[in-house]
C-alpha cells in the first residue's frame, strides 16, 4: 500500500488514506479520520449485511412519501431492507497501533510524514462543552422557561 494525502471524512481536516498498488493487496483502503482519531481498514473480505435503500418505481426513479410527517427519520423517499454485500472493516484505535499498521504495510512510510497528523489529531482534546448549545436569553424574554 501507499500513503497517499487527503482530507478528513468531513472534508475539513488535513488527512490521510493508503491505497493498495498491487492486486493481491488484502485491503481495499485504510483511512485516517482525525476526528474520530481512527484509522479505518477496509477488506477485500466481503460480507452480506443490510441495508436501506431507496425504494424504485417501474423507470428506476425512487418512489417519493405522500406524508413526510409519518416518517420517523424525516426522509421524503420510501425504503425497503435490502441484503448487501459489502466490504469487511475494522478499525485501529491506539496510535501505537495505527504507526505500527503503517510501518508494516506503507511502501513509503519513511519519506510520508503521517506522526504529525496522527499525533496532532492526539494531542486535540475536545472540550466536552465545546459542542453544547446554550441558548441566550432574548433581549424581549425576562425569564427562560426551566426544563
Amino acid at each position: 500500500m501507499i500513503l497517499i494525502n487527503s482530507v478528513d471524512f468531513q472534508g475539513v481536516a488535513k488527512s490521510f488514506k493508503m491505497i493498495p498498488i498491487t492486486q493481491d493487496c488484502p485491503y481495499v483502503e485504510c483511512i485516517f479520520s482525525v476526528n474520530d482519531k481512527i484509522l479505518a481498514v477496509i477488506t477485500r473480505i466481503m460480507k452480506q449485511s443490510y441495508h436501506m435503500v431507496p425504494k424504485l418505481d417501474d423507470n428506476g426513479d425512487p418512489i417519493y412519501v405522500k406524508n413526510v410527517k409519518a416518517r420517523a427519520n424525516g426522509k421524503q423517499i420510501k425504503e425497503e431492507r435490502r441484503l448487501v454485500d459489502t466490504f469487511s472493516e475494522f478499525y485501529i484505535i491506539t496510535p501505537e497501533e495505527i504507526k505500527g499498521f503503517i510501518k508494516s504495510f506503507a511502501v513509503n512510510a519513511k519519506e510520508f510524514d503521517y506522526d504529525s497528523i496522527i499525533d496532532g489529531a492526539m494531542e486535540e482534546e475536545e472540550d466536552p462543552k465545546k459542542n453544547l448549545f446554550v441558548p441566550e436569553k432574548p433581549a424581549i424574554v425576562k425569564e427562560m422557561p426551566k426544563a
